[in-house]
């Protein structure tokens, strides 16, 4: 059984411009919030930043008052032992039971133990209970 819970993702949508990574960086860290897990999408003229922090009511409110377009959605996400394939036995599970990925994300470092996957899929809930053996 894995221990693989929903949270609630911020997905910021802003204009791809040199330094407005930073910026939020900034704005986030100096309100004392940490960053779990941030992934960035750019096209030449638009930037996608999906963000879990620590705080993600304060995040969210920070973010929307300094003009960032703010939207929320559910993700999954788990701690999986770092062993070779053991991210593949576990999407194959996922579509063996009909359920297919829409985004993902993972790191871990070298000498750790486990990693942090988050994802999205077509059926965030199912996806949970299976991981957890449910």
């Amino acid at each position: 059984m894995l221990d693989a819970h929903l949270r609630s993702e911020i997905v910021l949508t802003t204009e791809n411009r040199t330094g407005v990574l930073a910026e939020i960086g900034r704005l986030l860290g100096d309100m004392g919030i940490s960053l779990l897990s941030i992934a960035l999408e750019t096209t030449e003229e638009t930037a996608i930043i999906r963000l879990l922090t620590t705080s993600q009511s304060y995040a969210r409110e920070a973010l929307q008052d300094a003009g960032y377009d703010i939207e929320e959605r559910d993700v999954v996400v788990v701690e999986l032992p770092h062993h070779p394939g053991f991210l593949s036995r576990v999407s194959e599970a996922l579509a063996r039971k009909g359920v297919s990925l829409i985004d993902l994300h993972a790191t871990v470092s070298e000498e750790g133990s486990t990693g942090v996957v988050v994802f999205s899929c077509s059926n965030n809930g199912r996806a949970v209970q299976m991981l957890r053996g449910r």
